[in-house]
């Protein structure tokens, strides 16, 4: 079951660092100063769930938690360069970060539905990414 639980828990801090990466590379783009707030509190969100996988994961084992690579990284930054080269505005970075939030809220479902016999600290921090996630959404709909 500890293999089940370091699994939940990597993939957890891959979303989070995922959403932390896009929401650093659309900052970049975004000129909209509420935009720009609201991003800046959506990636202390994303940033408290990383931290909170970090402290329960040493109960597991003495490695860290696995983070997103540099391909990852390098995709999304090209993603959204493509994504946004003709189209930057504040519409445009709200759809983006909600396609790749929205993907990230199925692939914690899809551990939810898969994983029933996990830990209840392992449960709990899932469960707050995906209810962190779904507000994040609802939060990027008024900027649509």
């Amino acid at each position: 079951m500890e293999n089940q639980n370091l699994n939940i828990l990597d993939e957890v801090n891959k979303g989070a660092t995922m959403g932390m990466d896009a929401i650093t590379y659309v900052s970049e783009k975004a000129s909209d100063g509420d935009f720009r707030q609201v991003l800046d509190t959506e990636y202390n969100k994303y940033k408290k769930i990383s931290e909170r996988v970090n402290d329960l994961y040493s109960q597991y084992t003495d490695k860290e938690p696995h983070e997103t690579n540099a391909m990852n990284k390098a995709m999304t930054w090209y993603g959204i360069q493509m994504k946004t080269m003709t189209d930057d505005t504040t519409s445009k970075l709200s759809e983006l970060l909600m396609q790749g939030t929205n993907m990230g809220i199925i692939e914690c479902r899809r551990l939810m539905n898969q994983h029933s016999n996990i830990d209840s600290d392992v449960e709990n921090i899932l469960n707050d990414f995906v209810v962190m996630q779904e507000d994040s959404v609802e939060t990027l709909k008024k900027y649509l």
